[in-house]
């Protein structure tokens, strides 16, 4: 019986990283039937044309259109909802969960996103694995490089989000081969892998990155079209990875920001970011010059704006229902300390509803930054970079390099310079940073791991209870509850996998 049991485990990840590795272009007259074959010399390869190898190209970019838009909903749980920034909002159990730090194995959108994950990670892997082996001539030597270094990056995205989620996860950068009767043990440990350090990982990402960096290997940013995996994103990447604590050179992060800091620039409206045009037709600044990585969805098809509030594009689009993602009393109570009206207004708006879960129904607060169908998502931009180097500079007891960055932002914001008490002291300053990032950045997925990287979450967290009476009552965070469970689907159907202490 436990023989027939793992057979049948195994030919269902069997299917899974089939899934993974077979993504195709809806579009496509390609299938697996005709994918591939053998070469003039007798050999077999996956894919035997450039127009074949372009599908499995054109899947990553596909996908982030595609499935990552629901893991982007998910994701803005974990970041804000599991942080101070937002209440649950719709009242499903797993975000009750996350908002409590009550969170389990068997949290269905914890599993979800852990396959999502694993699904794009292996939309990468078909190009990094096999685009060197495509005998067609016509697919040149600087074209593999390049597709090859854009999935790269795009894996080490992928990856950096779950080392900092999950710790430490299976490392997956090969595809696994068919299965046979002759092979099955050799194989078995690739369809059952086990997880790997955060070390190790950290250690693939960087050497991704430095790899997609190498001459010939990513394009260079092209400012009419920020949906492409740019040095810009590569260099953006490596300075917040080397911010991360088991990889941790805030020498690097500076340096690397500076790289990035070469190809963009600070928009001077920040309401631009997020805002649609005059007529309600389109965003109003799509792939604007702050922008290092965003996914555009011209024309439409971005409906995250129905899950967190409405279209503004859409006269018929109205509150119907509890939204994701409410705002938190201690949010709201941030930007009003700060006098930050220009931020706040363009993160969160009030409007009258039918339903009071978290606030009086005459003006319940809703998330902004995604407003109408057009709105890109917008997953790396300077600002951002310009924080992380200035908390960089704090530890590097830089403190008037750190305020002077801090400033700029503070400017664009129409607030004042921060004091001098402030920018005179290590301790106030780091704080300064993190609550800057706070305003900055709300609901661009950044409030958890920033607590967690400069050790102030359980600080922040743990006192949460007695700060803001809007929210439901959680549980004290313990350093083990940095983690997220691994989903226990993933544990039944892998001997190889172990969960998370804690869980």
């Amino acid at each position: 019986m436990k023989t027939i049991f793992k057979i049948g485990s195994l030919l269902a990840v069997i299917v899974y990283f089939a899934a993974c590795s077979l993504e195709r272009n809806p579009i496509s007259d390609f299938s697996e039937v005709t994918l591939g074959g053998k070469t003039s010399t007798g050999s077999t390869v996956k894919f035997k044309t450039k127009e074949e190898m372009k599908t499995q190209y054109d899947a990553m970019y596909n996908q982030m259109k595609g499935v990552y838009i629901e893991l982007q909903l998910d994701y803005l749980i974990y970041t804000d909802t599991h942080a101070d920034n937002s209440y649950r909002g719709a009242t499903d159990a797993e975000l009750t969960q996350l908002e409590q730090q009550k969170q389990d194995g068997i949290n269905k959108n914890i599993n979800r996103d852990w396959g999502y994950y694993y699904r794009m990670i292996g939309a990468t892997n078909s190009v990094i694995c096999n685009i060197d082996s495509v005998p067609d001539a016509t697919l040149t030597a600087a074209e593999r490089k390049q597709w090859k270094a854009e999935a790269l990056i795009l894996r080490s995205m992928f990856y950096f989000d779950m080392v900092r989620l999950w710790g430490n996860v299976p490392l997956v950068i090969t595809e696994p081969p068919a299965i046979t009767a002759a092979n099955v043990k050799e194989v078995y440990p690739l369809y059952y892998p086990k997880r790997d350090s955060s070390a190790l990982v950290y250690t693939q990402i960087i050497k991704d990155l430095n790899t997609a960096l190498e001459p010939g290997g990513a394009p260079a940013m092209n400012s009419a079209n920020k949906f492409v995996f740019s040095r810009t994103v590569a260099n953006a990447m490596l300075a917040k990875i080397y911010a991360e604590k088991p990889v941790r050179d805030y020498a690097k992060v500076v340096q690397y920001c500076n790289e990035v800091e070469k190809d963009v620039s600070l928009v001077p409206n920040y309401a631009d970011l997020f805002d649609v045009n005059s007529a309600k037709t389109d965003m109003k600044m799509r792939f604007s010059s702050e922008s290092i990585f965003e996914i555009p969805f011209a024309g439409g098809g971005n409906w995250l704006t129905w899950l967190y509030g409405v279209d503004v594009s859409d006269p018929a689009s109205k509150y119907d229902w509890a939204k994701w993602c409410t705002p938190t009393r201690d949010l709201i109570k941030a930007f009003d300390d700060a006098g930050d009206a220009v931020r706040k207004a363009q993160t969160m708006i009030f409007a009258e509803v039918t339903w009071s879960n978290h606030y009086p129904s005459k003006s319940y607060p809703h998330l902004y930054k995604f407003r109408s169908k057009f709105n890109s998502i917008i997953k790396l931009r300077l600002a951002d970079l310009l924080l992380l180097k200035a908390e960089a500079q704090v530890e590097q007891n830089n403190l008037a390099e750190a305020a002077t960055l801090v400033n700029q932002i503070r400017t664009r914001a129409k607030l004042p310079n921060l004091a001098s008490n402030i920018t005179s002291n290590k301790d106030l300053m780091a704080n300064a940073v993190l609550n800057e990032r706070r305003l900055e950045l709300a609901f661009e997925g950044q409030r958890w791991f920033d607590l967690v990287r400069t050790g102030k979450v359980f600080a922040i967290m743990n006192t949460l209870n007695s700060r803001d009476s809007g929210r439901l009552p959680q549980d004290n965070i313990t350093p083990a509850m940095t983690l997220l469970p691994l989903p226990q689907a993933q544990i039944d159907i892998n001997p190889s996998m172990t969960q998370n202490p804690g869980y």
